[in-house]
């Protein structure tokens, strides 16, 4: 009875943000408008300074030029120290993420901004509730964001769970039906952050909705549960952390040895039915499920015949953009200013401009003070809420992007160019090979030497430096601690833009068309067929683990 109060609470508290969301649909460019004059006011009064006037949308537009992190790093870093400020919102903390020419980048989270964000949390938590009646009990399980091994210590204290995003008093409520505490990210490892995650998934029997960003952490839980079984077993049934206690210090052991005997069971009948005979109350999976999404969506569908499926907005760590409301993903026009780049000739257009067909990419201006802010994402207005275009997700505009590891070329040439200053090598590219439902995506970066004997052949100590500094990178190294991509390879080739050459041809490109790039995402049955010998367990964790 408490836990559906709870629920009911939470529909509640969503309420009014929800009402408004659809109530201003139909105002969309009376409510930008306020919005950029309210977010300007804050700008211009940080530090204490005056201004007689907020400028229009349109003198913004003229004098406020476009930009991206490196040009905002300097004004971070400064009121990181306490020299100045961006804004005159309170700041709470700062969010990492990986960047395009930056290994890290650190996004201010203001009160304001934590608000733009809860504004469209709260109509998409409110959809869901109305849609899908079975949330209305139980728990639910939204993913942790844990931070990459390496920076824990240095960056521990901006640690962040998918609750956050809302409200003071819808995260307290939303809390209080949580599946898996937000403390497991406080792990001393990702391998224990993992395995403590899924302790609190199995003990519980009453799982509704199952809410991850990459549909292939959510695999890769399942994928775990039979190799961790009998340690699972052994802490639900002890309710001890055994070796792991010193990791998890910082939480409770579930004990629920009814479950223990329940994972038992099912482990003796097919996996495939796994997840329905653990979970059978489960009504709702939320997960990426566009662009290089797709496949291992459709995958984690199959794992979970018994829930509904529903595909994430575009949110990215430094704003949210889309939400889905009523099966489709309006703009979240009532969080952050919205403009947009249309990569058809260039054009800068504000959303009530926006229709159907165009294909753009957002701009935003934001309450953490960041202003007309380039979010290299490809989106295509494909219908309209109201007045509020509708967007379909197409992929990034450049670089790879194959299970949240944000591969930018200008990441991707740093690399190749310092294995191949070690070792005296051309670089070629790198190549971003998709799994296909075989096996994980892995890295391969290809190298040209006229020494070279063999047509081609992989090297295990390049490998391993390719891997270490693709580790440099945040989200690459997040995706590998979480085991959602194998590690990478470097191979070196007597004709390496041969090899590039091929595979692409084989994948389906015409010859005339294909074009030297620092990173390339390429087809895994087609570096099979033009790489025969080529054996993806080659160069094992082990192996590079030693090497670097």
């Amino acid at each position: 009875m408490l836990n559906r109060l709870t629920h009911q609470a939470l529909q509640l508290a969503c309420r009014r943000s929800d009402n408004a969301f659809r109530k201003d649909s139909k105002h969309l460019e009376f409510v930008q408008r306020q919005k950029q004059a309210n977010i300007l006011q804050q700008v211009t009064a940080a530090n204490g300074r005056v201004k007689t006037s907020i400028p229009t949308w349109e003198e913004f537009a003229v004098n406020q030029p476009v930009t991206r992190y490196g040009q905002w790093q300097e004004a971070i870093n400064a009121q990181r120290r306490g020299e100045s400020l961006l804004t005159s919102s309170p700041l709470v903390r700062y969010q990492p993420t990986s960047g395009s020419s930056e290994k890290l980048k650190l996004i201010p989270y203001t009160k304001a901004f934590i608000d733009e964000l809860d504004s469209a949390i709260a109509p998409w938590l409110a959809s869901m509730y109305r849609h899908h009646r079975g949330l209305n009990g139980g728990t639910h399980y939204w993913s942790v964001s844990w931070l990459p091994q390496s920076q824990f210590a240095e960056l521990s204290g901006n640690l962040n769970d998918d609750s956050e995003l809302l409200g003071t008093v819808k995260r307290v409520l939303a809390g209080q039906s949580q599946a898996v505490p937000a403390d497991v990210a406080l792990a001393a490892s990702a391998d224990d952050a993992l395995f403590a995650t899924l302790c609190f998934l199995v003990a519980n029997n009453d799982l509704r909705m199952l809410s991850v960003w990459s549909p292939t952490f959510a695999l890769q839980l399942l994928e775990a549960i039979p190799v961790w079984a009998e340690q699972i077993i052994d802490v639900l049934s002890s309710g001890n952390w055994r070796h792991r206690a010193t990791s998890l210090k910082n939480l409770k052991a579930p004990h629920a040895p009814k479950r223990a005997k329940e994972l038992a069971r099912v482990l003796r009948l097919h996996p495939s039915v796994l997840g329905a005979e653990l979970w059978p109350n489960l009504a709702l999976v939320s997960a990426w499920d566009t662009a290089d999404a797709a496949p291992w969506a459709q995958q984690l569908k199959a794992c979970f015949p018994q829930a509904a499926f529903e595909g994430k907005g575009l949110w990215a760590t430094e704003g949210v953009v889309t939400i889905p409301i009523d099966g489709q993903y309006p703009l979240a026009y009532r969080s952050h200013v919205y403009e947009f780049e249309d990569l058809q000739n260039g054009g800068i257009l504000a959303p009530w401009e926006l229709k159907e067909g165009d294909i753009v990419s957002p701009i935003i201006t934001s309450g953490n003070g960041l202003l007309r802010y380039q979010l290299d994402d490809r989106i295509a207005v494909d219908g309209f809420w109201g007045d509020v275009p509708c967007f379909k997700f197409m992929g990034r505009r450049f670089g790879v992007d194959l299970v949240g590891e944000k591969m930018s070329p200008e990441a991707a040439r740093q690399v190749l160019a310092s294995a191949a200053s070690r070792f005296g090598l051309e670089p070629v590219t790198l190549m971003a090979v998709n799994g296909e439902n075989q096996s994980r995506p892995r890295y391969i970066a290809l190298f040209s030497s006229d020494k070279e004997q063999a047509s081609y052949r992989v090297c295990a100590e390049a490998s391993a430096w390719v891997e270490r500094e693709l580790r440099g990178h945040f989200h690459y190294e997040l995706a590998r601690d979480l085991r959602q991509l194998e590690p990478a390879m470097a191979m070196i080739a007597q004709d390496g833009w041969r090899i590039c050459q091929d595979v692409a041809i084989a994948g389906g490109m015409i010859e005339g068309n294909i074009k030297p790039e620092p990173v390339r995402r390429v087809q895994r049955q087609a570096v099979q067929k033009i790489l025969p010998e080529l054996a993806f367990a080659l160069v094992a964790d082990s192996v590079l683990e030693r090497a670097s």
